[in-house]
């Protein structure tokens, strides 16, 4: 259990400290688990970001189940899970209890400092892997390329595209590497396993609409919906909301402005955005409402993409030690590092960045955290103070 519980409080420290959103966690992840623990080397993360981006769910929760299934197997993955999910579900459940008093966190000046900071910490995770992944003229160019195709094309269909094209361009272009018997990295589940998530996650999705249209159980439409939603979304948290509100909002289960207010709240939280979930679970009127219903939104909305990862793992971990793959590998990798460079302008940047005082605030985070190899979690605590000051 010591692996487990190791991984648990990792994630846990990242759920509590990682803000900006999907793209400024993977910089967290980064600084925290190869950096200062050496869990794993840049190539892999590179590898388990670009496989994260091609299946729907929320990518930065996949890349932190991932890492706890690659130093734990199953359980290291729900300890994962479970850390980086916890922070921001309980802080939601508890703004859906409290909203009336607490007004609209996302006007707080703490938060836009918590922002700055998250462009600092993109810009060194660019930076750091650029260096490393992107060390001839081929990559780099493939990663400015990545980044134009993003920029040009701001949806899921835009990351898929350049993700396939650099792994296309690596496998035409790009020396085959020698593989190191025993080099590449395990996860720890078993194919019998994966082919019965697979089923599974296929299963719900066709069969809970049928199930709650045939007994009219709310619980069962909750979870039908949130079930759907957690399915069909690619591109990260911010896509799933007009999913989420034609689920709750239109049948009357949440008012509008309710539904606006818990959004707004999740902005100023650190951790993943699904855990929005949680506040729509406790603040709908019907029952099951209140924690029961924060739990069942939340299960219901990570649980494809938990059965998805689970089921493509396995075949993952096998065709990437083909030496023509791991070529292919290196162009995705480049290409992940241009997705990054694009994140760092729109939306990491253009939220946070709006005069010379943001500008030189970030500057000092980048100092603090690439030379003076200060810990995320205190520039995050230096910055919303500053920013609070400031402000």
């Amino acid at each position: 259990m010591r692996p487990v519980l190791a991984v648990l409080l990792a994630f846990l420290r990242l759920g509590c400290t990682s803000f900006g959103g999907p793209v400024a966690h993977l910089g967290f992840f980064r600084a925290e688990l190869i950096q200062r623990r050496r869990w794993l080397d840049e190539a892999t993360f590179a590898d388990i970001v670009a496989l994260c981006q091609f299946l729907p769910g929320p990518a930065s929760s996949q890349t932190a189940v991932a890492i706890g299934m690659l130093r734990a197997g199953l359980p290291g993955g729900l300890a994962a899970w479970l850390g980086f999910t916890l922070p921001s579900a309980l802080l939601m459940a508890g703004f859906a209890v409290g909203a009336a008093r607490l007004g609209d966190p996302a006007q707080a000046p703490w938060l836009h400092g918590l922002k700055i900071v998250a462009v600092a910490v993109v810009a060194q995770a660019v930076w750091s892997m650029g260096r490393s992944l992107c060390p001839d003229r081929l990559r780099a160019s493939m990663a400015v390329g990545a980044a134009i195709l993003a920029l040009a094309v701001p949806s899921a269909a835009g990351q898929v595209g350049a993700i396939a094209a650099g792994g296309a361009i690596g496998w035409l272009a790009l020396p085959a590497a020698e593989i190191v018997p025993g080099s590449a990295p395990h996860f720890g589940v078993r194919r019998r396993v994966a082919m019965a998530a697979l089923l599974l996650f296929f299963g719900l999705l066709a069969g809970l609409p049928l199930l709650a249209a045939a007994t009219g159980d709310h619980a069962l439409a909750l979870l039908d919906r949130f079930y759907r939603a957690g399915s069909l979304v690619f591109g990260g948290g911010h896509v799933v909301l007009p999913l989420l509100q034609q689920a709750v909002v239109p049948p009357g289960w949440i008012a509008p402005d309710a539904f606006l207010a818990g959004y707004g709240a999740a902005q100023a939280l650190p951790g993943p955005l699904f855990a929005f979930a949680a506040y729509l679970g406790a603040a709908m009127q019907p029952a099951p409402s209140g924690p029961a219903g924060a739990l069942l939104c939340l299960l219901a909305i990570y649980l494809p993409s938990f059965l998805l990862l689970v089921g493509v793992l396995p075949f993952w971990d096998a065709l990437r030690r083909r030496a023509a793959v791991q070529a292919a590998l290196r162009g995705v990798n480049a290409t992940v590092v241009g997705l990054l460079l694009a994140a760092l302008y729109t939306p990491v940047w253009t939220s946070a960045i709006t005069g010379p005082g943001d500008f030189a605030l970030a500057l000092a985070a980048f100092l603090a955290l690439a030379f003076w190899r200060l810990p995320p979690w205190l520039v995050v605590v230096l910055g919303g103070v500053a920013a609070a000051a400031l402000g």
